[in-house]
């Protein structure tokens, strides 16, 4: 019986190269000289943390990293969980940006109803952080792969692990 897995992963080395890309660019800009703008990624804890001297110059930072993100790897923002700006040592300001991996039980439930209401001929399991679903025909799965694909567009969701 042909299946696959739903599942969420990033990919930690391009995550890397887009913040060295927003590292370079920061060294790089002249209204960026002399301030404490600066990106730290913790892969250990899967953390963004951005530093600046005020909310506008961490928006300016964001600015930076969200396009080399998104081109490093598409859709990678939206796995990015966002922390409350903190203030630091008088006029500093930081904010923590989370990486969220594998899918939430919440959307895994979500995605399950999803396929069930759909009436397709494939069935849906949770399996930890990914989603199996199985079916008799190909023709199925890949039309469960459209309907998901198509209507949950909030998170980056992937299809693959395709066991024939």
């Amino acid at each position: 019986m042909p299946s696959f897995d739903f599942s969420s992963e990033a990919d930690m080395a391009a995550l890397n190269n887009a913040i060295d890309v927003t590292r370079r660019a920061i060294d790089n800009r002249y209204d960026f000289k002399g301030t404490s703008a600066r990106v730290e990624l913790n892969e250990k804890d899967r953390l963004i943390t951005l530093f600046g001297d005020s909310d506008f110059q961490l928006g300016q930072i964001r600015d930076l990293l969200f396009p080399a993100m998104e081109k490093k790897e598409k859709e990678s923002t939206k796995r990015l969980e966002h922390q409350p700006v903190q203030r630091i040592s008088g006029n500093k300001v930081k904010q923590d940006l989370k990486i969220r991996i594998g899918i939430e039980s919440v959307l895994a439930r979500e995605i399950v109803r999803l396929i069930k209401d759909s009436k397709l001929k494939v069935q849906a399991s949770i399996q930890g952080d990914t989603v199996r679903v199985s079916g008799a025909k190909r023709d199925d799965l890949q039309a469960c792969i459209a309907l998901v694909t198509r209507t949950i567009t909030d998170f980056p969701i992937r299809s693959g692990n395709f066991r024939d």
